[in-house]
Order: structure tokens, then sequence, then C-alpha cells
């Protein structure tokens, strides 16, 4: 089967009734455990962005106490999953404050970790790759908020 494009959803959905529609979320939401996370953020956490960020912050500082030390292998594949689901969190939201603030918090927590990340190479690089990501992102926003983040990475690059 081949799936339809957007353009074609939206008018569909667009002629359903209220009850329809509802039934195709719940629908949706069955199927893939993204979907419902989507959903959840949509119905319930959109609302209450600081909040929403909050929560994200907590989740990541939880999986960095969780990483096995014992070697820089376990380390890696631990921090890549936990970008990964940062970076799909940041999807959700769709706001580039949003996007920097959880990114800047994961660089952060990534720079104060033990054994250091400079023993590494291939961390090292993912850590960079973030702050350049940051950066692209903070010329995008209002010029205070350009000020505040630039200053935050500046700490972050002084740990």
């Amino acid at each position: 089967m081949k799936a339809a494009g957007v353009k074609a959803i939206k008018e569909e959905l667009n002629s359903r009734s209220r009850e329809e529609l509802a039934e195709l979320c719940l629908i949706l939401s069955k199927f893939k455990k993204e979907n419902k996370e989507l959903l959840t953020y949509l119905l319930f956490e959109s609302e209450n962005e600081s909040l929403y960020i909050k929560t994200i912050q907590d989740e990541i500082e939880i999986e960095f106490k969780e990483i096995n030390r014992k070697s820089y292998y376990f380390i890696k594949k631990s921090i890549r999953k936990i970008l990964r689901n940062t970076k799909k969190n940041i999807r959700y939201s769709k706001k580039k404050q949003t996007e920097v603030e959880l990114l800047l918090f994961f660089c952060k927590k990534l720079k104060e970790f033990e054994p250091s990340i400079s023993k590494s190479i291939p961390l090292t690089r993912i850590f960079n790759r973030e702050i350049l990501k940051i950066k692209k992102i903070i010329l995008s926003l209002h010029p205070d908020l350009q000020y505040d983040y630039e200053s935050e990475i500046e700490l972050i690059n002084e740990i």
C-alpha cells in the first residue's frame, strides 16, 4: 500500500466528523509508541512548554546516572541513545528555544560526565557537533536570547 500525501490526508481529515477524528487518533495511538508520545505532548504538555522542558531534563539526568561506565564503548552507546531520545522529544515540540534548552542541558551533562569525555574522541565529536548545532539554531532567535545562550555555551566549555 502506498501512503497518501499530506495534502490528500489533510483534505480527507477536513471532511470527517469530530467523532471520526477522535476515533482515528485513538487508532493511530495504538500502532507506535512515538504516535502515543506525540499525542500526549500535543494534548497535555504543549500548553506548558517550561514544564515539558523540565520533564525532559529530568529524564536526561536519570539516563546519565544509569550509564554503564565500564568502558568507553558502553558509554558512547548510552550517550547516543540519550541524544536520540532528546532529539525525538525536540521533534515533538518544534520550538527552537526548546531545542536549544534541551541540547544545552545535554551538552552540560555530557561535559560534567565522569569519566571525562575528553579521553574519548567519539564522545568529544558528539559534544562538538551538538555545540555547533546549538550555535546555528541560536542565530535564528531573538538577540537577547542569543546573548544568554552564547554565555551558557561559554560556561559549558569552561567546565
